[in-house]
């Protein structure tokens, strides 16, 4: 009985006396997320500055940003890293025997902080003392190399002004090779601006008419490389696409030309009308008539209908007219239709004379309204 009082009262007497030679305190903590959230897998450095210690203490968050680390009373360092990278920290914190010390970090408190600052310093480009106060190194810095990168931007873009407008100078002025030079120079500050490449292409068309045989193949070639930077930056751009095509058409690649058209009437339906038009015209000057004359036709089913194409439509298919054996020029049907859709459409076009001038000769009337030879009559 007596020794189990006194076992009891040794056990008592050790409980009493342990806080006092232990000096076991904790520090924690939430950790909130630059996007509001509770943030997992923080790592919290703890270093002891009253002593010194050979590493700092680490911990990282839970599911719901919480940590908790129990050490010994003293004066700590506390440091929230993510990704190895520190976003925030509380210097001096001293812990007491009795109460956790609480160390929050408010990732997305101090990111809306450190965007307002940026917004406000970015106009005088300098930092005062109440906007650098509250930031970290690492935001001061990255804020310091936003000012330098800026600065490296208006001065670049200064002298892509000053190229491209000295190039386009050049270009009125028919100075072909300094507009070159000033363009690749252009092209070298800022790769992305498409409309450096799209005037480069056409300073060397311009070039390429005053030369001849491989001079001019060589400046029809870098044309259309530079056609080909423009539409790398707008792809999407059919305007690009006609272009370009008119430029490999030039430079007699007319397979290649005939699918940059197609490109561009299928990026840009209203205008296809247009497109396939060129694309027709290229076709005649291939020599490729039966292939124009199905372009010309597609170019001809275009809403709204487009006057010029039925014109060149007509011609196509004259050239399809064959003779009989009593020499009668048999023409093809829905010839004499194509010329008459023309003057429907514009009685005052530039081929008007020239249409009704091939309606004569195909013995035709002049139709004040169009009928379209492929419908069905009507039973009676």
């Amino acid at each position: 009985m007596k020794i189990r009082t006194m076992a009891a009262t040794l056990a008592g007497l050790l409980l009493i006396a342990l806080p006092s030679f232990a000096q076991i305190t904790t520090i924690e903590g939430v950790v909130t997320g630059a996007d509001g959230n509770p943030l997992q897998g923080a790592v919290i450095q703890i270093v002891r500055t009253d002593i010194k210690t050979k590493k700092p203490y680490t911990v990282k968050t839970d599911k719901k940003g919480h940590y908790l680390y129990g050490l010994m009373m003293g004066t700590y360092n506390v440091t929230c890293l993510v990704d190895d990278v520190e976003k925030d920290h509380e210097n001096g914190v001293k812990t007491s025997p009795t109460d956790s010390k609480l160390v929050n970090f408010n990732l997305k408190q101090i990111a809306d902080q450190a965007a307002a600052v940026q917004k406000a310093a970015t106009s005088s480009g300098t930092l005062n003392k109440d906007q650098e106060r509250g930031m970290t190194p690492e935001q001061k810095k990255a804020l310091e190399e936003y000012y330098v990168k800026q600065k490296e931007n208006i001065k670049k873009n200064a002298a892509l002004n000053d190229a491209f407008n000295v190039g386009k100078t050049a270009l009125e002025n028919k100075q072909y090779d300094v507009a070159i030079e000033n363009f690749n120079k252009a092209g070298e500050l800022d790769p992305g601006q498409e409309a450096v490449w799209s005037t480069l292409a056409q300073t060397y068309e311009q070039l390429a008419k005053t030369k001849t045989g491989a001079d001019f193949d060589t400046d029809m070639q870098k044309a259309a490389e530079s056609w080909t930077k423009a539409i790398a930056i707008h792809p999407d751009d059919a305007g690009l696409h006609n272009n370009y095509a008119l430029t490999l058409a030039g430079g007699k690649r007319f397979p290649e030309a005939q699918a940059e058209l197609e490109k561009a009437a299928t990026l840009n339906p209203p205008g296809a009308g247009q497109y396939y038009y060129n694309l027709g015209a290229l076709e005649v000057n291939a020599g490729q008539n039966d292939a124009a004359s199905e372009t010309f036709k597609k170019a001809t089913a275009i809403t709204p209908p487009y006057a010029e194409a039925f014109y060149q439509y007509g011609l196509t298919l004259m050239a399809k007219a064959t003779m009989d054996k009593d020499g009668k020029t048999i023409f093809v049907p829905g010839t004499a239709e194509a010329f008459q859709r023309y003057l429907v459409l514009t009685p005052a076009g530039p081929h008007a004379e020239e249409a009704k001038a091939l309606l004569d000769t195909l013995g035709a009337t002049i139709e004040t309204q169009y009928k379209n030879p492929d419908a069905k009559k009507k039973k009676k």
